[in-house]
């Protein structure tokens, strides 16, 4: 009877030294038959190995087949199969065409071809061999454990590289923040993004005749709007330094025409440009000597309490949004003038708070409900009316998923000093 000692060892000149898994790491030696052997020769191996689930058939060293051993013994158990085929050759229940691969073959290239087989290459297993001849045995189990541990390194690698992005996406809006605080009395911003990093933004700038402001939505959230987030914020503070920050509609266009070149999104850079990205924004500049608020906005609308009024005042953005490939070249966005007084209320907010889903129906929490919101909170602190609306949207959503990114931003006008 055929003997070979269980070892998991392939000949020295057929370990290649690859940085990346193989089938060779996966290849168990395993004993084999020939054609010349018979199934009782079989039978004795399947008795003696009980954890083997194949047996390989070679011929002058080559693979030509792989016995299953449920298959073979379930054949055998049949009336009269064991007398009638003792004696015949071992190919009798042999597969003649299993998966057959070399041990320098990468995992992911096996695990393509595993799956291209079907089932019997999991359940059977597969024939690793070196230079054509046969090596050993690999199983679907060990195959789909191997494959397990490199996804897991895989996304432990990826969220230690999504961790550290967001340090630096964080870093690159402390500065913003930290304007905002040291320029307003009363006000707070909320940053949330849906996932680790996010493709919303703000954007800050003080000037001793005043202040300018960006709530910003980009294409996406996660890695992609993260990425989105440094290309707008880059074209908006390049806009900045080259036109100043008291003219909202010039800084939308600028920042319009910088996305669209940067993104090959300008007729006759690209044909077939590959992004269709950009975004929606909010751009106000507050004008502390005549206390007026310049706003423009694209697909963004402002949220405008005065003193003593009922009502919650909208002030629509015009309905193009920044980038994109529809959105053309020379486009301006309209420019309008709200005039504040002392205690007049702003809120802006991005769509990741409107258009979230929850409450009893599965409705989106609308515009309604933040502008009931803001008058029930009217008199208390910016920073307590974002907390009261972080609690509604909360509530709100529910068991439901997280949408989109969410940023907003609550303001009130002091006295003038």
């Amino acid at each position: 009877m055929p003997t070979l000692e269980i070892s998991t060892l392939l000949p020295l000149d057929c370990r290649p030294r690859f940085q990346q898994p193989t089938a060779e790491d996966l290849c168990v030696q395993t004993p084999s038959v020939t054609a010349e052997d018979n199934n009782e020769i079989v039978m004795e191996i399947f008795s003696k190995y009980r954890d083997l689930t194949s047996l390989p058939v070679i011929e002058v060293g080559k693979p030509i087949g792989l016995i299953n051993r449920g298959i073979f013994l379930s054949q055998m158990s049949k009336p009269f199969h064991k007398e009638v085929y003792s004696r015949k050759s071992s190919i009798a229940f042999m597969d003649k065409e299993p998966l057959v691969v070399e041990a320098s073959m990468d995992i992911e290239a096996l695990t393509f071809k595993a799956v291209e087989y079907g089932e019997k290459a999991l359940a059977d297993g597969f024939i690793i061999t070196c230079g054509g001849r046969f090596a050993g045995i690999g199983h679907g189990l060990q195959l789909m454990r191997v494959v397990a541990d490199m996804q897991a390194a895989r996304n432990r690698q990826i969220m230690h590289s999504i961790e550290y992005a967001s340090v630096i996406q964080r870093s690159m809006l402390r500065t913003s923040r930290d304007t905002m605080l040291h320029t307003l009395k009363d006000a707070d911003l909320v940053w949330e993004p849906r996932d680790v990093v996010g493709g919303d933004f703000y954007y800050f700038v003080a000037r001793s005749d005043g202040w300018f402001g960006t709530v910003a939505d980009c294409t996406g959230h996660g890695v992609p709007g993260a990425f989105m987030t440094l290309i707008a914020s880059s074209c908006l503070g390049q806009a900045i330094d080259q036109h100043g920050p008291t003219d909202p509609s010039l800084l939308l266009g600028s920042v319009n025409r910088g996305i669209k070149q940067m993104l090959g999104q300008v007729d006759g850079q690209d044909e077939t440009p590959e992004s269709d990205d950009g975004m929606d924004a909010a751009c106000f500049w507050y004008d502390a000597g005549s206390r007026r608020l310049l706003f423009a906005g694209a697909k963004s609308s402002l949220f405008v309490l005065h003193p003593g009024e009922d009502g919650v005042e909208m002030v629509e953005g015009d309905r193009k949004c920044v980038g994109y490939v529809d959105s053309g070249l020379d486009f301006t966005w309209q420019k309008r003038v709200v005039q504040m007084q002392t205690g007049s209320l702003v809120f802006v907010t991005t769509d990741g708070l409107i258009d979230q889903v929850g409450g009893p129906k599965s409705i989106a929490f609308g515009k309604r409900r933040i502008r009931d919101l803001i008058l029930a909170n009217r008199d208390r602190p910016a920073s307590e009316i974002n907390r009261a609306m972080q609690e509604a949207m909360g509530g709100w959503q529910g068991p439901n998923h997280r949408r989109d990114d969410v940023t907003f931003f609550c303001f009130r006008v002091q006295e003038p000093q």
